[in-house]
């Protein structure tokens, strides 16, 4: 059986849930995302109504989700407040469509696991962290603190081990390193010395689709008022880690999926320890799109300079992390974090 506008969308734009459906975390990113490619689509049109209500019973979630969602779109421009109550998709409506509800198709958006639930919560505070000092990740702290399993929290623990945002040391405890100058000096140096190679590499086995696809993520993000944490971190795995994993040398990823913990940051970008300005954001896509587009042209030559030169510009946006920490007293930790130094 053929599925539904709203599935077909659903499966096409998921990004992996890691936070509870209670919050304002991935589970709302999905109903919005569902909800947005269907206007753009033409399936939920111009002048027709939507309620929370009926976003809660079409996709299966709670009130909070639904809420976020449409609060979302409602920045984005997308949706109106409706007089009475409710929204109203904008733009110029058909007059046989306007004040009409909107048809959504019934989609059940997948509740996160629990290891999706917490590894979002562990990462944050993590990251934070280690701005100050390493930490031990204790085990039974961690399960006890979430109400999970060891068998779940050893998942979440092995996933931030397989990005490199915790090492497993010669005792078998679990430590986040601190993040030090000198660290990400030479973290942001395998990456300028290894991702231009990458590129070369894999350029010959990228589509123009694959491209296209990541302009399009660029472009999206661009053109809203405030950028959000997911979008941003959809354009960085784009261009870092979903492209470059064409290049057939399996060693240079291995090399750099170390570095992949330094982008554990754009998804709290909202947080005053992790998030850096929102100019500062827009100018690091505007470099994505730089490599993006020479590399479509086929000018891989000044597709790796720019690539380059964004490396080296990142670098510069997240020691601005470690200089409003140098200015900060150490801050409590959760109760599954033990500090070391």
């Amino acid at each position: 059986m053929e599925k539904s506008a709203a599935s077909r969308v659903e499966s096409a734009v998921m990004p992996e849930a890691t936070e509870s459906e209670g919050g304002a975390g991935p589970l709302s990113d999905r109903v919005y995302l569902v909800i947005k490619t269907m206007i753009e689509a033409g399936h939920i049109r111009s002048g027709e109504k939507l309620l929370e209500a009926q976003v809660v019973k079409a996709f299966g979630v709670s009130r909070s989700p639904a809420r976020n969602a449409l609060r979302r779109l409602q920045r984005d421009g997308l949706i109106e407040t409706e007089t009475g109550r409710g929204f109203r998709v904008a733009g110029d409506a058909d007059p046989r469509c306007d004040g009409k509800p909107a048809v959504l198709d019934s989609v059940r958006i997948a509740v996160p696991r629990h290891w999706e639930r917490m590894y979002a919560a562990v990462e944050k505070e993590i990251n934070i962290q280690v701005l100050f000092g390493s930490v031990q990740i204790v085990e039974t702290e961690l399960a006890n603190h979430f109400g999970v399993s060891r068998t779940v929290t050893r998942d979440v623990l092995a996933r931030m081990h397989s990005v490199g945002l915790i090492t497993k040391g010669a005792s078998g405890r679990w430590i986040a390193e601190h993040i030090s100058p000198e660290r990400i000096r030479e973290l942001f140096e395998v990456r300028s010395i290894l991702e231009p190679q990458a590129l070369l590499r894999a350029a010959p086995f990228i589509s123009k689709q694959e491209l296209a696809a990541a302009q399009h993520n660029i472009d999206a993000a661009r053109s809203r008022p405030t950028i959000e944490s997911a979008d941003f971190d959809r354009t960085e795995s784009d261009m870092h880690i979903h492209l470059l994993a064409h290049c057939p040398n399996r060693e240079i990823l291995l090399a750099l999926n170390r570095t992949h913990m330094l982008f554990a940051p754009t998804r709290h970008l909202g947080d005053p320890f992790l998030g850096v300005p929102m100019e500062l954001i827009r100018a690091a896509l505007d470099e994505h799109s730089a490599v993006i587009q020479n590399v479509l042209s086929g000018r891989l030559t000044d597709a790796c300079a720019h690539l380059v030169d964004h490396i080296e510009k990142a670098h510069g946006r997240w020691l601005r992390r470690l200089d409003i920490c140098a200015h900060i007293a150490q801050i409590e930790s959760p109760p599954y974090l033990s500090k070391l130094d």
